[in-house]
Order: C-alpha cells, then structure tokens, then sequence
C-alpha cells in the first residue's frame, strides 16, 4: 500500500456536509449488573432505507460481495446476522456465531474524496463478522482491508454517498473502537462503560497504522510532551462537521457512567430510545420524544432516522446461549425482539425492499412511526405503550430460552435446540405483527 495515496501532504481543507448519525456502546466486566458484556447500536440511515434482518450460514466458499474493488478471494465465513440495506451487500450492525458483535458509523474527517472507488464501511463490517472468531480477530480483518484496499469518502457514478468509518467491536471478553480514515486506522481498547458517535475519540493507548505513523513522523505530528503518542482526532477530524455526533456521545456517556454496575439490556434499550438533552439529568431517561433530537432520531433531524437497532447480551460463562434484542425503525415506538443465532431466523424478518411490503415487519414500524409523527405527542406515547404487555412477556421468555438452548447444546443435541429456538422467533414474529397491525387499525380508524 502507498500511504501517499490516502494521506496527502498537508491536510487543510474541512470537508463539508451532513454525516448520517449513529450511536454505539459497550459495557464489559464490572459496569454490567451480570458481569457480561453487553452491546447496543443505533442505525440511523435515510428514512425510509429499510433494514430487514439477515442470517447467512457458515459456508466454506463465502463470496467477497464487494461493489466498487475486487478483493481476495472466497474464504471460509462463519454464521452470523446482519441489518442490511438493500442496496449494498453490507451491514450497519451485525454478531456471528462467536459472540463476535460489530457496529459502525461515519466518521467526519478531513480527508478528500478519492477518485479511485475503495470498500464501502458496511462491507468492511460484513467481511469481519465472516472471517473474525474474536473480537482481536475481527479487528485484524478490519485493519488489514483498511491498509490494503482503503474505505472512505471516494466519488462514484452510484449515487452511493461514502465516508470513512468508526467501529465499536466487541465479544464476551474485550472491546475495541476501530477508525478509519482513507488507507490508515487507529485501534484503542474500550473498558468498562464506553460509547461511540459520529465525532473521533481516539485518546490513550492507541495502535495506528504504519502508514499514519509514517506520515505523522515525516510532518512532524508527534504531540509535544506525550513521547511518541500521536494525536490522530487532531490530525485527521473534522471537528466542526462532528457537533451532532458529540452532542449525542456526551449523552451516552453521562448516561453509562451514571448506572455504571447496574447496566442491562433494559438500560440499555431506554438509552437507545432517549430523547434527553446533553445536560439533563443522566438517570431520568426520556424515551417519549417532544421536540429535542435524541439518541433516537427521527426523520425531521438531519434527514435522516434510526432506522433499526441491536442489544447484544453476550455470555462469557456457557450458563445460556447470548441473547440478541433487535429493533426496527424508531426504537421510541418499537419492540426489542429476541433472535438466537443458534437456531433459524423467520422469514419475515428479512423482507424489506425500496418500498412498502405488507409481509414486511420493517415497513410495518416505520409506517406505524410515521403515523406516531403525524399523530403528534399523545399518538406516539400510545404506540410506545402498544407494546409493553408484549414486550414483558419478550423479556419473561427469552433468557429461559436461552438457558435450555444452552443445555440442548451442551447435550449435542444442536437441532432440537435449532428447532426450539427458530419455532420460539416464529411465534413471536406472527405476535409482533399483529399487534403492530391492531396499533395500525385502531389509528387508521381514530384519524378518519
């Protein structure tokens, strides 16, 4: 690789434009109530790009699937599921079969565009999630296609709007905060409670690439008084194009640190449905919107909206299989569902097309979203309600799934806990879309 080609000499010119906005966290060790490590994302993406669910097997001849480079070659890929956009052969967030979770956002940075087509972050995440068994491994994957190939923003004939990108990735036992900026990255550890947005954060032990090594050396960018640590954020952010993405990361992180030993998906689900302000009270959560831009976005703020999301419990000690909560569409109106790799996703979570599809869960929230935002204060609370009775119930059943398909596993019985599981996700899918449907009707026949 030529560091040249993706870090010119001088790097002065703030790049203009909007960064769809996401919002990523971790909680490892001590800061969760178990002890597990958990994962949450939010997507936020065009609002009306559908996310369905993906589960692709482990396959010993997985396709690159990249759009604008070739790549190497087919190589072995493990199970995993990702939230896709039709458009691309990549996921906004995803986990495999090793407990391997991954999530990524743009990162504002001074970078040109390039005029030579390079990965898509997406595709970079995908091809973690098939070829890493650990949250080191995946980070390799990351890293070594970043050098080679490069990622970022590169013009197209496409229409396909590209940036350079952020990682939080995660298994039962570490994290790590990948960035990626044209053919070079910087890797730090993530501890305890820890959140990602749309603005870089790269402080304390971090690994750079050789590449952003050299060119720091060569323009003298070692920061005085820190020995030979680098200031990658000074060098290659875009600061002023990253306020939303700061603003958010600050209530994130007041948030984590406030419940920090008492953080569970249950937290963490209020979290990703907050609409409270950077300087509010961090264990008053606001998942109820009024006017205020949140955590959870909606369409009205920067053109964009959460369009899906992710809790991952993972589960370091074999006591039960790790539980996946995902979300679809505003998570401020939706229901967090449980899927378990270990057994068949129903086919209905994988439908989402450009349009409106009545098979399509997705389309289902975002069209019961839409309604909410027509409906205003009263309509929304109403939906957020819908599903509580639901939702209980959800959060009743899916850990003691997820012990006895544990066992069945421990007891090499892998298909009777596959079938358990794809029959317990099937049921609650035809659930989900009826009262979702019901919440449909009832408002269709409120407005006329």
């Amino acid at each position: 690789m030529n560091p040249s080609k993706s870090l010119p000499d001088h790097v002065i010119d703030r790049i203009p434009g909007r960064y769809t906005s996401c919002d990523t966290m971790v909680s490892i060790g001590g800061a969760s109530k178990g002890g597990q490590t958990l994962f949450a994302k939010n997507s936020d993406r065009p609002s009306h790009e559908a996310q369905p669910l993906e589960l692709h097997a482990a396959t010993s001849s997985a396709r690159p699937g990249t759009q604008f480079v070739d790549i190497d070659g087919a190589s072995p890929a493990h199970r995993h599921v990702g939230s896709r956009p039709d458009w691309c052969w990549g996921y906004e967030h995803g986990f495999n079969e090793h407990q391997v979770v991954i999530g990524n956002e743009a990162l504002p940075s001074l970078l040109p565009e390039a005029g030579e087509g390079k990965l898509i972050g997406m595709e970079v995440l995908r091809l973690a999630l098939e070829r890493g068994a650990s949250a080191r491994e995946s980070v390799d994957v990351i890293t070594g296609l970043v050098e080679k190939y490069g990622q970022g923003k590169f013009s197209n004939d496409a229409g396909v709007r590209t940036y350079d990108n952020i990682y939080l990735v995660a298994d039962p036992q570490e994290a790590f905060v990948v960035e990626a900026v044209g053919h070079e990255w910087a890797v730090r550890p993530a501890s305890g409670a820890h959140s990602v947005s749309n603005v870089s954060a790269m402080d304390g032990e971090v690994r750079l690439s050789p590449g952003a090594e050299a060119q720091a050396a060569r323009h003298g960018l070692f920061e005085v008084g820190r020995g030979d640590a680098f200031d990658w954020t000074a060098a290659y952010s875009a600061v002023n194009d990253a306020t939303s993405g700061a603003r958010r990361q600050s209530r994130s992180s007041s948030i984590l640190e406030y419940h920090t030993g008492e953080i569970d998906f249950g937290k963490l689900m209020l979290t990703l449905s907050d609409h409270g302000a950077p300087e509010g009270e961090p264990g008053k959560f606001e998942p109820v919107p009024g006017d205020l831009r949140g955590i959870c976005t909606h369409p009205q703020y920067e053109g964009g909206a959460t369009t899906a999301s992710l809790i991952a419990d993972l589960c370091a000690d074999g006591s039960r299989l790790p539980v996946y909560w995902c979300g679809m569409y505003l998570p401020c109106m939706a229901l967090f569902f449980p899927v378990f790799i270990e057994g068949d996703l129903p086919e209905a979570l994988s439908v989402g097309g450009s349009s409106s599809s009545p098979g399509s869960p997705w389309w289902m929230f975002h069209d019961l979203a839409q309604e909410g935002l027509a409906g205003g204060y009263d309509r929304m609370k109403e939906i957020h309600e819908g599903w509580w009775d639901l939702q209980k119930g959800l959060f009743g059943s899916a850990y003691d799934m997820a012990a006895r398909g544990r066992a069945m596993i421990n007891a090499r019985e892998p298909k009777a806990a596959a079938d358990l599981l794809g029959g317990y996700m099937a049921d609650n899918t035809e659930r989900m879309l009826f009262v979702g449907r019901e919440m449909l009707k009832s408002g269709a026949v409120r407005t006329r």
